[in-house]
């Protein structure tokens, strides 16, 4: 009784031990599934976004599909103001001898992640679209 009682403990024992002590190639193949799901689930949520962007390019409203361009067309305005207009009606105004009035400056330093991150977006696309990342296969 007590013998056939020992075959299922040393079975149990044994798997236990394997469970928490696994062998380089075990602990490997853990590590590599772990890997994979995690992988799996950013491919995911990158698939879901990518819908998203995919459904708000096609809409036809201009609250939807125009938000980005307005960004763009926001910063370029900005950065045409302080760098071009502002410049040049400054010195257009005191050479013509005219009281120049306290033009307003544009917070250009909020302004620049947003215009560079929407730059390296579009040229990160440009690169893609380059190297026929949108053929499908």
């Amino acid at each position: 009784m007590i013998a056939a009682a020992i075959g299922p403990v040393f079975t149990f024992l044994d798997t236990a031990l394997k469970r928490a002590f696994p062998d380089k190639t075990e602990r490997d193949r853990i590590q590599a599934q772990l890997e994979q799901a995690v992988l799996q689930g950013d491919l995911g949520l990158l698939q879901a976004q990518l819908a998203v962007n995919e459904a708000e390019a096609r809409s036809e409203s201009m609250f939807v599909a125009g938000w980005r361009p307005f960004v763009g067309w926001v910063c370029g305005a900005a950065l045409a103001w302080n760098f071009v207009v502002l410049p040049l009606a400054a010195f257009a105004l005191r050479a013509a001898g005219a009281e120049l009035p306290a033009l307003p400056e544009l917070a250009v330093d909020t302004l620049m992640p947003v215009l560079l991150g929407m730059l390296g977006l579009g040229g990160m696309r440009t690169y893609e679209k380059l190297q026929g990342a949108n053929k499908r296969r």
